[in-house]
């Protein structure tokens, strides 16, 4: 009895600690990429103006254009994007349903040979496919997740995907702008915040991946640092040029 306790007992922890994160929900890549992508683009669009000599209030103006437009543009294309890919999804469902309701049999063959590539014994595999056809439902979920690699209950929402990138490229690009907001009239405050917000999200994306934090962190912030610096000089060059 005390072993079959001490079994129950770890089975348990293992079910609580064997857990994973979510990879397959549509909000965490615009996030990342869309707050990553306010800070260099409206930093590198700031500091290329800057670098033009001109009055600080055109910064401003250039930053919070830059904001509002690349945030409309990221919601958008965030949108287009997951709803396309959701649509084709769908379409290949229905072609999987038709076929399901067409030819059974031939789908439960289908779903039997590939438990056999699998390593299941021929017979064993037709009877595990047979109890699985039994539910239309359980069956297209089945055949979505084997031949798509899909599954149906857990597809990315546009909606979703278009209001992440729309808050996130939002927040990162109002870092170099809120330095002026807030009275500065050189540029370096907004780029040392800016640089400081490109360390801090990658090291935040360190957190879901494998890499270590201070990695990420000055990862991004070279990549970041580096476009700032080329439209500076950009910006310079063509301002003594005009």
């Amino acid at each position: 009895m005390s072993i079959i306790e001490t079994e129950a007992a770890l089975h348990v922890a293992h079910r609580d600690n064997h857990t994973h994160r979510d990879v397959n929900g549509g909000w965490l890549r615009p996030a990342v990429f869309g707050a990553m992508d306010g800070l260099v683009s409206n930093l590198a669009l700031m500091t290329g103006v800057a670098g033009g000599s001109v009055a600080p209030q055109t910064i401003v103006i250039t930053g919070l254009a830059g904001l509002a437009a690349g945030a409309f543009s990221m919601a958008a294309g965030e949108y287009t994007s997951v709803a396309s890919q959701r649509e084709l999804v769908q379409a290949e469902l229905d072609v999987e349903r038709r076929e399901l309701r067409k030819h059974p049999v031939d789908e439960m063959e289908e779903l039997a040979a590939l438990y056999v590539a699998r390593g299941v014994e021929p017979q064993l595999a037709r009877e595990v496919a047979m109890q699985l056809s039994r539910d239309p439902e359980q069956a297209l979920e089945i055949h979505a997740r084997e031949e798509l690699g899909i599954d149906p209950d857990d597809l990315p929402s546009p909606l979703v995907a278009a209001a992440s990138s729309f808050g996130s490229f939002a927040l990162g690009a109002l870092l170099p702008v809120l330095p002026y907001l807030l009275g500065a009239t050189a540029l370096w405050p907004a780029v040392l915040l800016a640089l400081a917000g490109l360390f801090g999200c990658g090291a935040l994306v360190a957190r879901v991946t494998a890499r270590t934090w201070w990695y990420s962190g000055l990862r991004q912030l070279a990549l970041g640092g580096a476009a700032a610096a080329v439209t500076y000089a950009l910006g310079a060059a063509f301002g003594a040029a005009l």
